[in-house]
């Protein structure tokens, strides 16, 4: 028996089915083709206003039920996913970014498991890519760092102990340290454990959205940062240690590498 389907629900066939769309960092641009479709296919559009511009659900379908669900708990969101979903409406649970990764999916597809209402994930752009893309950086870099790591600051969500951001930034990885403008002083402290003090961190505040800026500080003038361009929210942090640093090319390209798709390397004169 697949370990995976040893306790899936029972899906009741009357019911609608629930989208977690990945809304991206705010681009409506960046919304991806099916996220489009499943909002403008939900009876129920539910969104979080304080993080998903209004450009991102401006498509649902004039007779759907658009609610900001910021100022709405748990119970009552499923109330009303619930509620649509029983009636074989669809609904769009829009996340800002990507559903996978702090967007409290668990809790919410708990629910909707126990109540045998069929769901789904549609993936969207993360506000870490989105923030290097906007600056033109590359997380990986050939023999210096080839690894990202995605992390966060302990808050009112409590953080593992092997976890601790020194612990990660030990490593010379590449770091995007979502959700800890708060903790921009403690960030700072782990950082300098166990990086130089001039590494170069790109602060990404409204990634995607009009208002986005983007500032260049360094591990030991970051909380300076912070505090100066009013950061504490909506910003992610790349901690980018090979950044500017000099490094040979990857193997990819190079003529002496052959690989499954360049069998025959070329004569070099």
């Amino acid at each position: 028996m697949n370990p995976s389907n040893r306790h899936a629900p029972i899906r009741h066939p009357r019911f609608g089915t629930v989208s977690f769309v990945g809304a991206g960092p705010g681009d409506p641009e960046l919304l991806t083709i099916k996220g489009q479709a499943a909002i403008a296919g939900a009876s129920l559009v539910l969104y979080a206003g304080s993080l998903v511009p209004l450009a991102i659900v401006a498509g649902a379908d004039k007779s759907a039920r658009v609610v900001d669900s910021a100022p709405l708990t748990l119970e009552e969101c499923h109330a009303l996913v619930h509620e649509t979903a029983l009636s074989g409406k669809n609904v769009a649970r829009v996340h800002t970014g990507d559903p996978c990764l702090f967007g409290a999916l668990l809790e919410q597809t708990s629910l909707l498991d126990r109540d045998g209402i069929p769901w789904h994930v549609i993936p969207g752009v993360t506000a870490a890519c989105a923030a290097a893309a906007a600056a033109g950086v590359s997380f990986s870099v050939p023999e210096i760092a080839q690894s990202l790591v995605i992390c966060r600051m302990a808050g009112r969500t409590p953080v593992p102990e092997a976890e601790r951001l020194g612990r990660l930034a030990a490593h010379g990885a590449s770091l995007a340290v979502y959700l800890s403008g708060h903790a921009a002083r403690e960030m700072q402290d782990e950082l300098l454990t166990a990086l130089p003090a001039q590494t170069p961190v790109l602060c990404a505040h409204c990634v995607g959205w009009p208002e986005q800026k983007l500032v260049w500080t360094t591990v030991e003038d970051f909380a300076a940062t912070v505090a100066a361009h009013a950061l504490e929210r909506q910003t992610v942090f790349l901690v980018l240690p090979a950044h500017g640093r000099n490094a040979p090319a990857s193997r990819l390209y190079a003529a002496n590498f052959a690989h499954a798709f360049r069998t025959t390397l070329p004569h070099c004169s």
